[in-house]
C-alpha cells in the first residue's frame, strides 16, 4: 500500500468554461482526477520555473576561470575587513 502524503492546505483557482471543458477532458485522458492533473502539471512548471531561476550554467572556459578564482590567495579588502569589524560590534552573538 502506498504512504499517501498529507494534503495540508487547499488551492482554488478560478477559470471560464473552456479552460474548465479542456482541463477535464486532459484529466479524463490521463486517467487521474482534474486536482491530480492540475497539480501535477503544475508543479512541474514550477519547478522548470525555480530550476531556471536559482541555476546557474557556465561555459567550460568560465567554469575553469570560476575554479581558478577560488584557488586563488585571498587578497585583502580593507573595507570589507572594516565592515566586518563594525559587524562585529554593533551585532551582540
Amino acid at each position: 500500500m502506498e504512504n499517501a502524503t498529507a494534503k495540508e492546505t487547499r488551492l482554488n483557482i478560478r477559470c471560464d468554461a473552456r479552460a474548465r471543458e479542456l482541463l477535464d477532458k486532459a484529466a479524463t485522458y490521463a486517467h487521474v482526477s482534474i486536482s491530480e492533473f492540475v497539480l501535477s502539471h503544475a508543479l512541474a512548471s514550477a519547478e522548470k520555473v525555480v530550476q531556471a531561476n536559482e541555476n546557474i550554467t557556465l561555459q567550460p572556459e568560465d567554469f575553469h576561470a570560476f575554479l581558478a578564482a577560488l584557488d586563488a590567495p585571498v587578497q585583502s579588502n580593507p573595507a570589507l575587513e572594516k565592515a566586518f569589524n563594525r559587524h562585529s560590534e554593533q551585532v551582540s552573538r
